[in-house]
């Protein structure tokens, strides 16, 4: 059973980090669920101290992700407009590929200052290069956080089978 466990946390990392780049999983949760998975098995005997601040450190990550895409766009000039732009060209996009959607947000928020908000070009072009920043910014934090726990899962795995002389 334990060591069904702890290739299930495997399993969860790798969909966490799929839900790292696709809108559609949750990553973040996922991935900290992989840690309970590891610890579950007895090969990753993490501490509670350790799952508490990984707890917060995923909070943050997780409500990083919703806050600060539409702030960074904001900061950028891009109104209202814009972020249901980049929202639905990224849904949009999604159809195809991850670049599909990732093109389909940038388009989104720039059709979306240019249709709505009736800005300039330039004005609009400024707030799509937002859009952008804030999802690369939101997917780096989630996608650094799931390649730390998998160091934490295999360092703790290795470390435990080293002892066990294994």
């Amino acid at each position: 059973m334990d060591t069904f466990l702890f290739i299930c946390s495997f399993i969860a990392l790798v969909v966490a980090l799929i839900g790292s780049i696709v809108p559609a999983l949750p990553g973040v949760p996922i991935a900290y669920l992989s840690l309970w998975l590891g610890r579950w098995s007895g090969y990753a005997p993490f501490s509670d101290r350790f799952m508490w601040i990984m707890a917060g450190v995923s909070l943050v990550v997780f409500l990083a992700d919703y806050f600060l895409p539409p702030l960074i766009l904001k900061r950028f000039g891009g109104s209202k407009a814009a972020t249901w732009g980049s929202i639905i060209g990224m849904l949009l996009g999604m159809i195809f590929t991850q670049i599909g959607m990732i093109i389909g947000m940038i388009v989104g928020a720039f059709l979306g200052e240019l249709a709505y908000a009736q800005k300039s070009g330039s004005d609009a072009l400024r707030a799509a290069f937002g859009s952008f920043l804030g999802f690369l910014l939101g997917t780096g934090l989630k996608l650094m956080l799931c390649f730390y726990i998998l160091y934490e899962l295999i360092a703790t795995w290795w470390g435990s089978a080293h002892s066990a002389g294994l």
